[in-house]
């Protein structure tokens, strides 16, 4: 049975599809894009390698990462986002054959140990109960010495800065979200303190990575400490 969490999650996106790619962008002064596009660069796609994109959305990064070549599955819990993924696909047919789209759980991937040469994965973590057991899950299904990275948002460290996100994210992010939805909405009234809370009680995120066998790792705070990005290598002695 699906915890309250996880119901929660699946429910704040139903309804947001249609929209997610730009009022994203715009959620976040236009810096979402760049902070994927960081993570895409880091796995280096390319034709030949198999990539599995988790919490897929849209498929935005999916799509990057097939761009360049590489096969691709895109895996996420919604059945809405995926639709919208795959709706996508099928305005693309060009990427058809080294992209697909399933759903499934980060929990518990369907798939054996080091089935993909590498592995990436955005907002995901906020959203699952055991966010440590999540990432060894991750670690699980990716080949040793193969890439995996994350976006998420993160807290700004200077106070000044961290108070100016406080009223964007308080106040701006269901203004702007009032503009567009009911559900945008929500989403806007939501993310700020549930970002803040997920931060203030892991404050090593990068332990958390170690522990699940992956090494290597960068840490990269980006648009002034907005965007997270978090970097790293599956290690050869890792069996899982």
């Amino acid at each position: 049975m699906a915890s309250t969490r996880k119901r929660h999650a699946v429910e704040l996106f139903s309804g947001l599809p249609a929209h997610y790619d730009r009022v994203g962008a715009v959620m976040s002064f236009g810096q979402d894009p760049r902070w994927r596009r960081a993570l895409v660069d880091y796995i280096a796609a390319a034709p030949g390698m198999s990539i599995l994109d988790v919490a897929t959305g849209t498929g935005m990064v999916a799509f990057a990462h097939a761009e360049r070549g590489a096969d691709v599955i895109g895996l996420d819990q919604s059945e809405a986002m995926l639709s919208g993924a795959q709706a996508r696909l099928a305005a693309t047919p060009g990427l058809a054959g080294r992209l697909a789209f399933r759903r499934g759980e980060a929990e518990a991937l369907p798939f054996p140990d080091a089935s993909f040469d590498a592995l990436s994965f955005t907002y995901l973590l906020r959203y699952v109960d055991d966010p440590a057991a999540t990432l060894a899950e991750l670690a699980r299904v990716v080949k040793p010495g193969g890439r995996i990275g994350m976006v998420e948002f993160g807290v700004p460290g200077d106070p000044a800065l961290r108070a100016l996100w406080r009223v964007h994210t308080r106040v701006g992010l269901p203004l702007i979200g009032r503009v567009v939805s009911e559900d945008w909405y929500e989403v806007g009234r939501f993310l700020g303190p549930n970002i803040e809370a997920f931060h203030a009680g892991r404050p090593d995120l990068l332990a958390l990575w170690r522990a699940a066998g992956i090494g290597q790792l960068v840490r990269r705070d980006l648009s002034f400490g907005a965007g997270l990005v978090i970097l790293g290598v599956k290690d050869a002695a890792t069996s899982a």
